[in-house]
């Protein structure tokens, strides 16, 4: 992040931590609850045999510096009930936040507390296109990228406004003098997800799904449905399949789209082993009951989480049940804003409901989720360097998913932006078959060292194709 707090900003009391802190009630705003945070409010009070909740926490004034014009927000050190991961949210999703945020958290193993970490505060672009009937639901809010901190039961948070510029503090108002602060966004809270646990009658990925069916809700029906012909009803993988049996897949989902070449000789890579949603835990009563559609899968945009690397790979299905309620629960999305995952150790992983072989709509890549896909690769990878399993993960899905649509990774091909802060809405970008999210959005993503990768995975998945 671009700013360097004071020593002295934040400070607590070490006899504070090491006291017993009592648990927050939940807290209330003077302005009515959103949609959103009535939802989140029910979660804090769900029944504890309900897998999964959000607490929501606003934050409030910590310190102000009166000859800078910097206020700090956050929270004193606390005990909460058990979380997992947690991000920052506020009321206006087009409103940015130009700080920094850290936070610190208390281990439910050691009771040791970490130390300060900070949260990717640009997210915004990983959201619904402008105008689309997700963006303008009047449930969206602005949030940071979500960090997975492990099970911990205490928080300290506090963030700091960018020096240089004009601005106000956390309640609006407009501070006089040169130098000061840009306003931080309003209605700030802190969300804490804990993921739950996945369906106890679930059975592990790769076993057998005899029997379920029947004990499946109406929406994990639904979603198991829309991968009807790759799995049974209930799978909680779909299998890998050989270069042979994909190609006589891809004529049994497409043959009506195919010309006689693409029937002769399909370019497509084998298909790989996906873990359903079933089989990572979703619950699908979060999620809105209907799928998004768009047209053909043209480009693949590929993402990292920004959410850490401190997980191991029998942990990501937790991480993306926690994605999936902040994405729904905290900011408002209609589902998980990914296609899919993938974790550090190259397993795969179904995304937004819809059917893994259709071109389902996403909110991925702001401006660019009509005919494209999001792959994200769970972790930070700005500074670290993805693993080769991650690398070629990537590479052998999107040889099988862009060969669907009888896509070169190698090539380039033409998208409509939606909008977005490089393009404007209705202009037609040369994007690569496979992109970076930098190269359809102003942002960091997906981290330089997985983006220098990408070459690579062209590469790959061209030859994977055949091609």
């Amino acid at each position: 992040m671009r700013g360097i707090l004071a020593s002295s900003i934040g400070v607590t009391c070490a006899a504070a931590l090491a006291l017993p802190l009592a648990p927050p009630a939940v807290a209330a705003d003077a302005r009515p609850a959103t949609t959103a945070e009535a939802a989140t409010r029910a979660a804090m009070t769900a029944p504890s045999d309900v897998p999964g909740s959000t607490q929501s926490l606003p934050l409030g004034p910590l310190t102000h510096d009166r000859a800078s014009g910097t206020s700090v927000i956050g929270l004193a050190p606390r005990a909460v009930r058990h979380f997992s991961l947690l991000g920052v949210v506020w009321d206006d999703s087009g409103a940015e936040l130009h700080g920094r945020v850290q936070v610190r958290t208390r281990a439910v193993g050691t009771g040791g507390w970490s130390d300060w970490q900070d949260v990717e505060t640009h997210y915004a672009d990983h959201a619904a296109d402008p105008g689309s009937p997700e963006a303008a639901s009047g449930r969206v809010r602005g949030a940071t990228a979500p960090l997975w901190v492990g099970e911990s039961d205490g928080v300290e948070v506090r963030v700091r406004p960018e020096p240089g510029e004009p601005g106000a503090d956390h309640s609006g108002a407009r501070e006089a003098g040169a130098g000061a602060s840009p306003a931080l966004p309003s209605g700030m809270r802190l969300e804490l997800v804990d993921p739950g646990e996945a369906d106890a009658a679930a059975p592990a990925p790769g076993e057998a799904a005899d029997g379920r069916a029947a004990a499946l809700s109406a929406g994990a029906i639904a979603a198991s449905e829309a991968n009807a012909g790759l799995a049974p009803p209930g799978a909680t993988e779909i299998p890998a399949l050989d270069a042979e049996r994909t190609r006589q897949d891809l004529v049994t989902l497409r043959g009506p789209e195919l010309t006689e070449q693409q029937r002769a000789k399909p370019y497509i890579g084998p298909r790989p082993a996906i873990v359903t949603r079933s089989g990572w835990g979703a619950n699908e009563g979060l999620r809105e009951k209907k799928f998004t559609y768009t047209g053909k899968v043209k480009v693949a945009f590929v993402h990292h989480t920004a959410s850490g690397n401190n997980y191991t790979c029998s942990q990501a299905p937790s991480l993306i049940r926690g994605f999936y309620r902040y994405h729904v629960s905290s900011l408002g999305w209609r589902d998980i804003g990914y296609n899919f995952l993938v974790d550090k150790c190259g397993r795969i992983y179904e995304g937004r409901a819809g059917g893994v072989a259709k071109a389902v709509k996403g909110a991925h890549t702001m401006g660019f989720n009509s005919n494209s896909t999001g792959i994200a690769l769970i972790g930070s990878y700005g500074s670290k360097k993805p693993s080769k399993s991650a690398v070629k993960a990537i590479s052998r899905l999107t040889a099988w998913k862009l060969g669907l649509h009888g896509m070169n990774p190698r090539a380039k091909t033409y998208l409509t932006s939606g909008g977005g802060n490089l393009y404007r809405k209705g202009k037609k970008v040369r994007l690569n078959v496979i992109s970076g999210h930098r190269d359809g959005f102003n942002t960091s993503c997906p981290g330089g060292k997985l983006y220098k990768k990408l070459g690579t995975t062209r590469s790959k998945a061209a030859g994977y194709q055949g091609r």
